[in-house]
């Protein structure tokens, strides 16, 4: 049965280790292959940190897990707003997990063909091109939420959060670097999916998403399964 909860910590560090203990349980629950989708973003990264270290890396099944991204910015995987690089770096090359194993989001061409390209990823990997609610596509996925509601590179007035026919897109938001995000759909098919929100600044855009209102992407999301809601003390506001 669906569930949604909310999960306080005091600080990014506490929370970091609250949800890195949610994701290692999550994976441990389910055998044989699996799948995760990451974000990219400054407060995943202490996430990819901690689950970096011995003694949580050697709870989860690397060999078995399938490493995927909700959306890329359009640069070289070494520049250091790349989402891969910064999750190969934190995490990745410090693992046993197999090379073939991890699915960036391809770089080359133009955001509009990496998209198709990247659908077809995902789209061979669930085994079909149409997406069935009682077959998730990934065991997890890791959002944040933007102080404009944007999730992913879900913008909003931006074309790619009411595509619901695509896998993944191409996004040019105004005054920022294109990129390539997975549309709500896909977002949504998972067996689970966290957002994790910290600082008093996204304090307003948070409540504002939990209430749904229109127009923000992060409003949009609703996964199959469980939802929940990792926020650090100064996001959660009055809800801790």
């Amino acid at each position: 049965m669906r569930s949604e909860q909310t999960l306080t910590a005091p600080n990014a560090s506490a929370l970091s280790l609250q949800v890195a203990e949610w994701l290692i349980t999550r994976l441990a629950s389910s055998s044989g292959r699996r799948s995760i989708a990451l974000s990219g973003g400054s407060t995943p990264l202490a996430l990819f940190r901690c689950l970096a270290r011995p003694e949580q890396a050697r709870r989860i099944d690397w060999q078995h897990l399938h490493i995927f991204w909700s959306d890329e910015r359009w640069v070289p995987y070494t520049d250091a707003r790349s989402n891969y690089g910064a999750a190969y770096e934190s995490l990745l090359r410090h693992v046993p997990i197999p090379s073939h194993n991890i699915h960036p989001v391809p770089t080359e061409h133009s955001p509009e063909h990496a998209a198709k390209d990247y659908a077809r990823t995902l789209q061979a990997f669930y085994g079909s091109p149409n997406l069935d609610p009682a077959q998730p596509l990934f065991d997890a996925v890791l959002l944040g939420i933007g102080a404009d509601g944007h999730t992913a590179s879900l913008f909003p007035g931006q074309e790619a959060p009411a595509a619901m026919e695509q896998w993944a897109m191409a996004a040019r938001p105004e005054g920022q670097l294109p990129r390539v995000t997975l549309t709500v759909p896909v977002l949504n098919s998972t067996a689970a999916l966290a957002f994790l929100v910290t600082g008093q600044q996204k304090r307003d855009i948070v409540a504002r998403v939990r209430k749904g209102e229109a127009g923000l992407p992060a409003s949009r999301i609703d996964p199959t399964g469980d939802l929940v809601w990792f926020l650090d003390h100064a996001a959660a506001g009055s809800v801790h």
